[in-house]
Formats: C-alpha cells, structure tokens, sequence
C-alpha cells in the first residue's frame, strides 16, 4: 500500500506526463483493431491528430461495434478479448446500455481503483482495525447476452463481483451467491439474515440502497442503531449519488465520530476519482493511471456536432466540463454522461457536478444536479429534515400563469416546516445560481417552486414499478420535461 501511494504521488506530480505516455499506449494498443485502421492510429499518434481523426462520440455511434463484439466477433474496438458487458441502465434510458469490460480495464482500472481506495483510507487512518472483519457489499447481478451465451452481462458491481481473486472474496460479505441475486427483495432478506452474524468493518455501495439494508437490518434486529450490529464499523465508501442529502440519514442510523465516509467515482464505463483527504466532502482525486485518458468539452460547446474538446493541461477551475475518455476497454473519445468541475489543478480534484441529460433549463435557468443537491442539504439542516430520495421537473408556463419548478422529495424526517423548507430551497438555489436568481427576481418568469413530501416508499414503488430495484439503478434528481415526476405520481397515485 506504501508503494502504491509513492504512484499516486507520482501522477500528482506529473499528471501531464503520466495522461501522455498512457495515451500512446492506448493508441499503439489498438492501431491494429477495426477501428485503430479506420482512424490511422499509428505510433506516436500526436493529441491533435487524434481530435482531427476521431470524431467526439456517444453509446449510440459505438453500438454497432458492441452489438459486433456481444455476438462473438473480436478486435473491433480494442485487441483483448470482451466477455464482460457492464450493462448501464439507471434512469438515462429505458434502454440499456452495455459497456464493454476488457482483462486490462478490469484488472488495471475497476479493481486498481478498489485497491487504491483502500491503500487511501490505510494512509488517512494508519490506526485502522478495517482488516480485522469483512467488507459488505452490494452488488447487482448478471447473466448471459442475448447475442451470445459465452458473453456475460450486468451491473458493474456484478461483473467485479464475479472476476474478484480467491483472497479479495473471502475478505467481503455476503458470499457471492446472494451477492449476486437478481431478486432484490429476496437478496436484502438473505443478506440482512447472513450480514447480522459477521464482524463488518466497511460498507461500499449506493447510499439509497445501502440505508434500505441497514434500516431493514435495524427491524430485523430491533436494535437502536447499527453500532449495536457491527460496534466495529468504520467506513462507507460511496459512489453514484451526491453523499450531502444522505449524510445526516447515516449519521442518525450510525452515531459514531470514529465513522468514515469516502467518496469514490466508479462507473460502468471505468473507475475516475477517489476522496484523497479527511474532511473533504464530495471532492475526490482524478485517478489518471488507470487506462483512461481524459478530455473535457465546455457545456457551451456541449450541444455543437463535434464540440471543442480540451486535455487536461487546459482546464480551468470552476467551470462545468462534460468529461471524454478514452479507454483500455475501446471506448474512443466517448461522452459518459457527466459533468463535473475542477476543485484543485494541483493536484487535479474534481466535484460531480451533474448529469448531461439530469438538469432543468425550460425557462433560461440552467440548474443543475449540483445546485439542487446543495440546496436540498442547506434546507435540510435548517428545518431538522432528512430525506430519503427526490425529482424535480419544470411547471410550463400557461395562459396568465408563470412557470415554475415542482419538487417531489420523499422524507425520512419531515421538516418542522414545509413552507419554511421550500423559502429555504429557493433562497439558496438563488445563492448557488444566478441565472435561476434572474428569472426568479419579481417571480418575472419563476414563480417559488412547489413542494411535495411524498409518503414513504413512493420511489421504490415507482423502481419497482420499471423493474429497477436494487443494483446501481438511481432516480434521475432532475429532468427538463415532466416525464419522470409525472409517472412516479402517477404510479403512486398522487
């Protein structure tokens, strides 16, 4: 772990030098796949060339390659053999998507970030008792392609699950059999029921899934607290949704100061970021020798055909990037999706900031994920609130009325005062977003958003409903039409 740490160092020092020479690898990796031929990848292939030669792309341009490489053809993409598909649904698309798993993004990106993660926490906590117990984990599940039967395919934490060595299995609870279940309610039962007996030292999962298994395992067990379960407990690590909203629901079920929460970027397309420092909150190291390289289109230029793109050595902090990467697993200047910004160029951190296609901008405003999480946290702490999930959509403008925003939040906690909850969500949406702030001066275009506590299960029932429950699956926090809220309402009968 030592020795590992002195690397991270390294890319800390150099990142320019480190993205350079994993870029060439790259390129000399797969200059002889179908797509390295059609693109001229050659040794030492400069930056430019690349950008000029290789169009700026997203799942649905590279999906007749992958749909290729599902049926049994090889070296289209990248020379490694593909038997895994991380299969990529969450709220995006009612349509999966299925991202390729190479050996080498495997071994050298997903699991070199787990290992990572843990040599960080080591370093941050040399007095860590993390090895004396296990590890819990929440995975998803997987299953042969319908292309191929020699091809597998699922969430993320499946595939990972699936391929881990014999060491790092008997380190994890609950064993892979259950781990694996596709049937969620069953697989929290059977969990609940095998995880109660261990020593568990650390969770890593999605923080909405992982509060349903420790609040089940609070029922189970009729204990106060999960203290009371695992007095050994000591980290969270987390990942796919923004920690803010959550973070008090996991203080109130785990009193304990001695607990650690570490933010990490891991997604179906690679692993990105890791929190490197104690008491940073959402702000994570941009991990850049894991076979990614990175480039960065400014959201002005996110709409254009093939938009401006800039490497690492030109960003500037504090400005909202859609990220591009390149990758050991064949993925070429492919748009995953997020945004996020700058916190630190030395060394690079990065914040998430939001998703492409999760923001609501019917009226000029731009907010983004970032913006309403921020303001749902401020809301929360000033009216004693807690919250379990949460949409919001655009309220259109019609005949003599303005336009607004409707929020539905689900509450752990109820806030003492609703009315006193939305002046706060507005006022600091306001703060955080001038653009929002103009329309809203003299309810000119905005009229204050409207707010509704939905009752308890109202978004697993709307999960269940699309057959989503459990895995890496999450609600989409924002969307520019009212799709979304409408059918969760709907649904539920709201």
């Amino acid at each position: 772990m030592k020795k590992r740490i002195h690397d991270i160092d390294l890319f800390r020092k150099y990142p320019h030098e480190v993205q350079a020479e994993l870029f060439q690898n790259l390129i000399s990796t797969a200059k002889n796949t179908e797509w390295g031929k059609k693109y001229g990848y050659k040794e030492n292939l400069s930056v430019r060339e690349f950008q000029e030669r290789v169009p700026v792309t997203d799942y649905e341009n590279l999906y007749p390659y992958i749909e290729r490489v599902m049926k049994g053809e090889q070296n289209l993409l990248w020379p490694s053999k593909i038997e895994w598909f991380a299969k990529s649904s969450g709220t995006t698309n009612a349509r999966s998507k299925y991202i390729p798993v190479s050996p080498e993004s495997l071994e050298d990106c997903h699991y070199k970030g787990g290992k990572d993660m843990l040599s960080i926490y080591v370093n941050l906590y040399p007095d860590t008792k993390l090895f004396s117990g296990k590890g819990l984990s929440i995975g998803g599940s997987h299953r042969p392609s319908e292309f191929n039967s020699k091809v597998s395919c699922g969430d993320v934490s499946a595939v990972i699950m699936q391929n881990l060595p014999i060491w790092a299995e008997a380190m994890r609870t609950p064993p892979l059999k259950v781990a694996l279940m596709d049937k969620w309610e069953e697989k929290i039962e059977k969990m609940v029921e095998i995880t109660v007996q261990e020593n568990v030292t650390s969770m890593s999962g999605v923080p909405t899934w992982t509060y349903v298994l420790l609040k089940r395992i609070l029922e189970v067990t009729g204990k106060r607290n999960i203290l009371e379960v695992w007095p050994n407990l000591e980290l969270f690590n987390h990942g796919a949704v923004a920690f803010g909203p959550y973070r008090q629901l996991f203080r109130d079920i785990i009193p304990s100061d001695k607990m650690h929460y570490l933010e990490v970027y891991n997604a179906s397309e690679g692993f990105f970021g890791i929190q490197d420092q104690a008491g940073t909150e959402d702000e994570m190291l941009l991990m850049l020798d894991y076979g990614v390289y990175y480039e960065f289109i400014p959201m002005d230029q996110f709409d254009e055909e093939q938009p401006q793109t800039l490497t690492l050595d030109q960003v500037e902090l504090d400005k909202n990037y859609a990220i591009v990467i390149s990758t050991n697993a064949g993925l070429w200047r492919y748009k995953i999706g997020d945004t996020i910004r700058f916190t630190s160029l030395d060394p690079y951190r990065i914040k998430i900031s939001g998703r492409t296609k999760h923001f609501i901008n019917a009226f000029g405003e731009e907010v983004i994920v970032e913006n309403a999480e921020v303001a749902i946290t401020k809301a929360c702490q000033a009216t004693g609130a807690i919250i379990s999930n949460f949409t919001a959509a655009p309220v259109y403008m019609e005949s003599g009325k303005r336009g607004g925003h409707e929020w539905l939040i689900e509450f752990e906690k109820e806030p003492d005062n609703l009315a006193r909850f939305t002046q706060l969500l507005d006022e600091t949406l306001r703060d955080v977003n001038s653009d929002y702030d103009a329309k809203r001066q003299n309810d000119i275009a905005l009229q204050e958003p409207v707010v509704h506590a939905a009752p308890q299960g109202t978004f697993m029932n709307w999960l269940r409903h699309k057959g989503k429950l459990g895995g890496q699956n999450k609600v989409p926090r924002l969307s520019n039409s009212r799709e979304y809220l409408e059918e969760i309402m709907q649904v539920n009968n709201l």
